[in-house]
């Protein structure tokens, strides 16, 4: 088929929609199929209708009639026969499986936030179906093996991990209580990023923890050099069980935060940060251990409480020093999660209040495997060869 040819079935079809809307769908549909499986003819035959070519493995041999019942209604299709080489379309063999593609879309359209009544009035005016509340929640169902196997697909070699957890509400024995939402990312040799996994408990206690992590270890988990996290309750335990002697960094930020609980006047704060902020920014891990000491020194009369939280917290921020220094900056915190929190914050503001464990992991990992795919597929997020 002709680029001539492919754009006035495009020119057609667009027509048909903007003349007739939902009722010529089945029109279009019948073009796109026809054409669809005109090109499919021409990549078999290896060469365009009526083209003299060397990789020609066979010939057209005309078209055969054919009525091909759909949601749409029926479909007069011209089949494509061929001479030397054996050829099906696969947009039939495709066709076979419509009920099963329907449902999976349906269930696509309620994780992306459609409530089951309005995915009702828009596959029963797009295909005349009469689909009810409690069909499309069972349709849903449909994506728990797919996102069941991303959970569980095989890991490798994941030099740095980052873990972090976020709350979701849900309704639990009559009442609505606080779902933790546990996540890990990890950085591949390559310097790419990929969320490594992702569990749903009532509890972030240590077994939640601890039984994530080990998870993540039996799908193949391993050459973890660096985890950086918050102070994560139940974590510390876990991760000293399940990755001892791996270097553990405190999120900078949240230790900032955490700092100001101690700053005795308000007044304090804007210095008390900027004095953290230098430590941080140090050059190196001696440095930064100079200035905590002449901290704990500048504070220990005016703010007490303050040094001697710069005596035992803060050390737990400083273990980025360990990493190049093209590294800090990214890893010093568990920042990149943030567009993660946003994204899943956007699409589970439209559910409000979860029924249960199962409908908040289904949702949230269908969200996260989408942005897995991107970061897989895009750029470097670290030069793992920097010094």
């Amino acid at each position: 088929m002709t680029h001539l040819e492919d754009s006035n079935a495009s020119i057609a079809v667009v027509e048909l929609l903007a003349e007739n809307g939902f009722e010529g769908m089945a029109e279009a549909m019948q073009i796109l199929f026809n054409e669809a499986m005109k090109l499919q003819r021409c990549a078999a035959l290896g060469a365009q209708p009526y083209e003299r070519s060397d990789t020609r493995l066979g010939h057209a041999n005309g078209f055969k009639p054919k009525t091909f019942g759909s949601r749409l209604g029926k479909l007069s299709l011209q089949i494509p026969q061929t001479r030397g080489v054996e050829f099906y379309p696969s947009v039939l063999e495709r066709g076979e499986r419509s009920e099963r593609a329907l449902k999976l879309a349906i269930a696509e359209m309620y994780v992306q936030g459609v409530s089951t009544r309005k995915v009702a009035a828009i596959t029963e005016e797009l295909c005349g179906l009469d689909v009810s509340s409690s069909q499309v929640s069972r349709a849903s169902q449909l994506l728990d093996e797919e996102l069941d196997a991303w959970r569980n697909r095989p890991l490798d070699e994941f030099p740095y991990l980052i873990l972090d957890a976020r709350y979701e509400k849900i309704r639990h024995g009559g009442a609505v209580v606080s779902c933790a939402v546990l996540l890990a990312i990890g950085i591949t040799p390559q310097g790419k990023r990929s969320i490594l996994g992702v569990s749903v408990s009532l509890s972030e206690a240590e077994v939640h923890w601890r039984s994530f992590l080990a998870a993540l270890q039996e799908r193949g988990l391993h050459g973890v050099r660096y985890i950086v996290s918050d102070d994560h309750a139940g974590l510390k335990q876990a991760r000293q069980a399940r990755f001892s002697g791996v270097p553990w960094q405190r999120c900078q930020f949240h230790l900032q935060q955490n700092a100001m609980q101690y700053v005795p006047k308000v007044a304090m704060r804007k210095q008390v940060g900027d004095d953290l902020r230098n430590v941080f920014n140090a050059p190196d891990r001696c440095e930064a251990e100079r200035q905590r000491q002449l901290l704990v020194r500048k504070y220990a009369k005016s703010a007490p409480k303050l040094a001697t939280w710069l005596e035992t917290d803060l050390p737990e921020g400083l273990a980025v020093f360990g990493l190049p220094a093209a590294h800090r900056r990214k890893m010093r915190t568990t920042n990149m999660l943030e567009r993660i929190n946003k994204e899943l914050k956007r699409r589970t503001r439209v559910a409000t209040l979860f029924p249960n464990e199962a409908s908040t992991l289904r949702l949230v990992s269908a969200v996260l495997s989408e942005i897995t795919e991107e970061w897989e597929t895009g750029k470097i997020y670290l030069n793992m060869a920097a010094d």
